[in-house]
């Protein structure tokens, strides 16, 4: 099996995702996803979709990942490997979709509007 390309998004993260068999690394931007990633929750869910196919340990990962902050960032390539490994198995697109692994989460900030403050707070009124 060659190498498996798919790309994940969420709000301003963009993740282009490489999956191999290998020996269950991950590397994120040309390190390990436990040092780029500093929390534990984070490194969860890149494992996440692994954990519910039963498959951790069988593909090494390679992610380039640009924009957003770390939890975008951790989002998108978890959408990245999902869709990766239904490309490899279309069995586990049975086991991703209930859990919301294979939507693509639409919601992004929403713009400032000219005369407020921020998109939705306005300037304080003043009656007199």
């Amino acid at each position: 099996m060659a190498t498996v390309h798919k790309i994940g998004r969420r709000k301003t993260s963009v993740a282009r995702v490489y999956v191999k068999p290998g020996s269950g690394n991950i590397t994120v931007n040309r390190k390990d996803a436990k040092e780029y990633f500093n929390t534990d929750v984070l490194v969860y869910k890149l494992n996440q979709p692994f954990l519910l196919t039963e498959t951790t340990g069988q593909y090494d990962v390679t992610v380039n990942v640009f924009g957003g902050g770390i939890t975008g960032q951790a989002e998108a390539i978890r959408l990245g490997i999902s869709r990766a490994l239904t490309e490899i198995n279309a069995e586990y697109r049975l086991i991703l979709k209930p859990e919301g692994l294979l939507t693509r989460d639409s919601r992004m900030v929403e713009r400032k509007k000219p005369g407020q403050k921020k998109a939705r707070k306005k300037f304080q009124f003043s009656k007199r």
